[in-house]
């Protein structure tokens, strides 16, 4: 039995155990505090469970761990069903990682909250499992210049998510004002990435440094996930709950906000010039006074009422600008305006606390 191997399997097993307790602990910390801004709504509820899904993805490195080691203790490395059963150890994990992405805000918008896409990429992954399992009885451990023929589709699928989460990872944390931790995390996702090369290629490096990148790897990323635990706390703490909100709008380019946990109090705010983005949070705001729940929101792509993201994230560069607020109080597009899924996003504040002037109304269903 390999010393140095069952090291590894055994930090790797409690490093894993240990980092997925700790983000079940705070995801049921989070749902018992945030419960609020969760499930804000009457007909669409909106449970983030990414985090829930990062700690299943470790509790499958926690099982690896497990098989891995009991593999080794009884010598059996080379049969059939370990190869078989990694796959599918592998697979399970690779689908926790991708539905923590479909949570993520800023993840590529081709998986951020669009169920077609996950549901795509999800079967893609387990075809590929069920191909390499049935591929494994048919190679079995056949070697080509170094190259293990069997385990090219999974490293094919783990380099796919690690670039997805790369990606996202570091913009997430970016735009948390994050920025060494945006590094950190694109660093162990790499390392992540190079760990996996010593199952494709054979001979590459020895077993020292392979099973050394693997612990730095995987205990790097237990870290970034706590970190981006933490940060999630402290988003949610800032956002605005939506009873406090108010806004009314006095006339054309013109409208009085209120968001007492911004510091912003009764704030008229002049779009000025700026009427295409007074016009769509007028009618975001509209649709949120006046229409049934589930005709509440506006479809926000090439195709829809608004053509472009853009345009949002510039009502809230706008107020922000006007209003000249300190960084800390500064809104973000969430605060104002909350994703449903399929492209679709509707005005966070009450209908009760939506106030639009007569005349404004009358001119604005005739212009529009």
């Amino acid at each position: 039995m390999n010393q140095l191997t069952q090291f590894h399997n055994l930090s790797h097993i409690f490093i894993s155990f240990i980092g997925a307790m700790l983000l079940f602990a705070i995801y049921y910390n989070i749902q018992k505090r945030f419960k609020t801004v969760l499930e804000e709504g009457v007909v669409f509820k909106r449970v983030d469970k990414g985090l829930l899904y990062l700690a299943f993805g470790m509790l499958v490195w926690v099982l690896s761990g497990i098989i891995a080691y009991t593999v080794n203790h009884f010598q059996v490395e080379k049969t059939l069903w370990y190869q078989v059963t990694i796959n599918l150890v592998s697979t399970l994990n690779n689908l926790f990682w991708l539905l923590a992405l479909y949570y993520v805000n800023e993840a590529p918008k081709f998986i951020y909250r669009n169920e077609k896409n996950v549901r795509l990429i999800s079967g893609v992954i387990i075809l590929t499992a069920v191909l390499t399992i049935a591929a494994t009885f048919l190679v079995g451990d056949k070697t080509i210049n170094g190259i293990k023929l069997i385990a090219i589709p999974d490293v094919l699928l783990t380099t796919f998510l690690c670039l997805l989460m790369g990606v996202s990872f570091f913009k997430t944390f970016m735009q948390r004002g994050l920025k060494l931790v945006a590094f950190i995390a694109v660093s162990a996702i790499f390392l992540l990435f190079i760990s996996q090369l010593s199952d494709l290629f054979i001979y590459l490096g020895t077993d020292f440094i392979n099973q050394l990148i693997r612990i730095v790897a995987k205990t790097s990323l237990v870290s970034v996930f706590l970190v981006l635990a933490t940060s999630w706390v402290i988003q949610l703490a800032n956002t605005p709950k939506p009873n406090e909100m108010k806004i009314h709008f006095l006339d054309w380019s013109l409208l009085k906000l209120t968001i007492p946990s911004k510091g912003i109090y009764n704030e008229k705010i002049d779009f000025g010039s700026k009427t295409t983005q007074y016009k769509n949070l007028l009618l975001f705001a509209l649709r949120r006074k006046f229409k049934d729940a589930l005709e509440q929101s506006i479809i926000v792509n090439s195709g829809g009422e608004i053509k472009s993201q853009t345009y949002l994230t510039r009502i809230i560069d706008n107020i922000n600008s006007i209003l000249e607020l300190e960084d800390e109080n500064k809104l973000e597009r969430k605060d104002l305006i909350t994703f449903i899924g399929e492209s679709k996003y509707r005005l966070r504040i009450l209908p009760e606390h939506i106030n639009i002037d007569e005349a404004l109304l009358a001119e604005f269903k005739r212009d529009f």
